[in-house]
């Protein structure tokens, strides 16, 4: 028995793209049909219409093969990848072998002949937005708590490493687990009064923790340098060895390896320290979802009444959840400071939490592969596309758009509970064995 296909109407196909068209081209008139230039004479306006027909075009040839893509591939999508369109994280073995591949590619990636300082310092910045993502996840993946000021955590560990390196000298090894033992204690604190909330609200406190944060490092000028900042922060070293060129009286990391001191020896070591640190926070995030205290975050996500029900307390659960994201945050924070030499409050807006978030959900809620995936897309595409200027963010926006339509659970969804008590998957194997 064959299944009625339905009919496609080409008419209604043009009028809907006709449609997206139009509506492209009033958005584009106002942003792209002017441009003003500077002369001798003054300031001149001149008409650019032939960039709202661009825009216009695009979007209707796009819009039209988004309907005739549908059409004609959707009954073969929904077999593959079910209703949802979203595919299923890989299995045990898969992950582990793609797992890898990624730290093996990750390891050898400043010796390839194409690595330049500029592919390093980029790499560098995805790392430390997938060690965010991998900190978050615990709070919003593992947890269910919806967190959209997590940015804040971030600049609690960038401050502390950069007070405590300028009025007590502290090292960068020494600063790094205060930094996250201070984010932590902020997680904390934010945990308490947010204990009864769920959902929209607590999205929106979370939010407004993150704005008094800012406001305080912008007001706070005997502290914090208010707008200016705070310049001038150490650098590390490795081990004590400072990289620098040679100094008399001073072994550096070149005159005790007896190589030639090179800039880009920092940048490389810089890159392998966020490296080792996102690989700790991934290491620590897989081992703890298969403790009692992951398993009890998977079933306050899942439904908090129930977990109550099996005599969880959610209270502590919460607290856990925000105060070990957080000491991940205050790593990277600290991480940043050391690596930028300079930070200040608009380092920490709150497009920073929405794009850490964004990373989250749209790699795959709970899965550690899919936020490296859409770290490399969100942060590694605008920042490959930074010489473009005005169209670095079309880029951005563009990318969250495909996966939301291509992949609308996510890179690599997995909502799947860390051990099973039946059925007959791998972890129930394992659980019966165990018994």
């Amino acid at each position: 028995m064959t299944s009625a296909r339905p009919e496609i109407s080409i008419t209604a196909l043009l009028r809907d793209a006709g449609m997206a068209a139009l509506v492209a081209a009033l958005l584009a008139f106002p942003l792209l049909g002017f441009k003003l230039n500077a002369t001798a004479q003054g300031l001149s306006l001149d008409m650019r219409l032939i960039w709202v027909v661009y825009a216009s075009g695009a979007v209707f040839l796009g819009r039209l093969a988004l309907s005739l893509g549908g059409i004609v591939l959707g009954p073969r999508l929904g077999q593959r990848f079910g209703r949802t369109g979203a595919v299923a994280a890989p299995a045990g073995r898969s992950r582990l072998v793609i797992g890898i591949a990624m730290v093996v590619v990750a390891l050898v990636l400043p010796m390839l002949p194409f690595a330049d300082r500029n592919i390093i310092d980029k790499a560098t910045l995805i790392l430390i937005y997938v060690m965010l993502g991998w900190g978050l996840n615990i709070v919003v993946g593992l947890a269910g708590l919806l967190d959209l000021g997590y940015v804040a955590f971030y600049a609690v560990g960038a401050y502390s490493y950069a007070l405590l390196s300028q009025y007590f000298g502290l090292s960068f090894w020494l600063c790094l687990p205060l930094a996250g033992l201070f984010a932590a204690s902020f997680g904390v604190a934010l945990g308490f009064p947010v204990l009864r909330l769920r959902g929209d609200y607590l999205a929106i406190v979370t939010l407004g923790f993150g704005e008094i944060v800012r406001e305080v490092l912008i007001n706070w000028d005997e502290m914090t340098g208010g707008p200016n900042g705070i310049s001038g922060i150490q650098r590390p070293s490795f081990f004590g060895l400072p990289m620098q060129p040679s100094t008399p009286g001073v072994t550096t990391f070149a005159d005790f390896f007896g190589i030639a001191f090179s800039p880009d020896q920092r940048i490389i070591f810089l890159y392998y320290l966020i490296l080792a640190l996102a690989l700790v926070t991934n290491f620590f995030t897989l081992r703890i979802r298969r403790l009692p205290i992951g398993r009890a975050w998977e079933a306050l996500r899942e439904d908090e009444i129930a977990c109550r029900s099996l005599g969880i307390n959610p209270t502590t659960v919460k607290l856990s959840a925000f105060a070990i994201g957080a000491c991940f945050a205050g790593f990277a924070g600290s991480f940043f400071a050391t690596r930028q030499g300079f930070i200040s409050p608009e380092s920490f807006t709150f497009i920073e939490s929405a794009i850490i978030l964004a990373i989250v959900v749209l790699g795959g809620m709970g899965s550690q592969i899919g936020i490296v995936l859409a770290a490399f897309l969100l942060v590694g595409l605008p920042e490959w596309f930074r010489e473009l200027q005005q169209f670095r963010m079309l880029a951005f926006g563009a990318a969250m758009v495909l996966i939301m339509l291509w992949r609308p659970q996510g890179l690599l969804a997995h909502r799947e509970p860390t051990l099973r008590l039946g059925g007959d998957g791998p972890a129930a194997s394992a659980t019966r064995a165990e018994a």
